[in-house]
């Protein structure tokens, strides 16, 4: 399964034909699938991404590339297929930090299209951009808590546990102090709560709806118009 789109391993074969460029058997992840392969195969220098639950941060990992998932209306989402107003938001993908951090400088800001979400979240945009933070020695000083929960312990020995702790010690070397074995509730008991997917699905109506109706050309203009096309059209789906 792949974050809020859901898509079946079975259904894969038909839609999702992109493939992890550094291992082609594995998963690719989703659902900014296209966007990260093409980042990680030199396809593309730059791209973004949409995520509501997962769908930058989730391929990005996959595919060994940096995603930025930027805090709901720090970037517009007009024009973009919703899922939900209240989670969606638009963020790079791309090889490096540094790529990254300049690609959200340049998407960053206010837009009259998503006028409610933009506005509120313009007023914390920092002045001089994200660029300034931009620092090789700028995890000196730096606390990170490090989780180790069971599904860690049972892959110890493993080539990815190998990796894992090569990585820390590179963050060590660099300056940050690691307060190993930290309990955070929030990772440990993630999930999706009856809440969400109860906003998910209500947002989900009224957002398409809306997109939908603002298409200048389509015979589609409702969520129950595309319902009904793919009833007409078995084949297309």
């Amino acid at each position: 399964m792949h974050p809020v789109v859901g898509v079946p391993e079975e259904g894969r074969s038909r839609f999702w034909l992109e493939q992890n460029p550094y291992v082609l058997t594995a998963d690719p992840s989703g659902s900014s699938t296209g966007s990260a392969v093409a980042v990680a195969a030199n396809m593309a220098a730059v791209t973004l991404g949409t995520e509501t639950d997962g769908s930058i941060l989730s391929p990005s990992s996959v595919n060994g590339v940096v995603g930025i998932k930027p805090t709901v209306g720090l970037t517009s989402r007009a024009g973009v297929i919703p899922i939900s107003h209240h989670q969606d938001t638009v963020g790079p993908i791309c090889r490096t930090v540094t790529d990254a951090v300049y690609l959200l400088d340049e998407i960053v800001g206010y837009d009259p299209r998503d006028h409610r979400a933009s506005k509120s979240a313009a007023p914390f945009i920092p002045k001089g951009g994200y660029k300034q933070f931009l620092k090789p020695d700028g995890l000196h000083g730096k606390r990170l808590g490090i989780t180790r929960g069971s599904d860690f312990s049972k892959s110890r020995g493993s080539i990815e546990a190998i990796s894992f702790e090569k990585h820390l010690a590179t963050l060590r070397q660099k300056g940050a102090t690691l307060v190993e074995n930290s309990s955070i509730d929030a990772i440990f008991n993630a999930g999706y709560g009856n809440d969400m997917q109860t906003i998910l699905l209500y947002d989900f109506k009224q957002d398409l709806n809306m997109y939908l109706s603002e298409l200048l050309e389509s015979p589609v203009r409702t969520l129950a118009d595309a319902i009904a096309f793919n009833n007409r059209h078995p084949q297309e789906v």
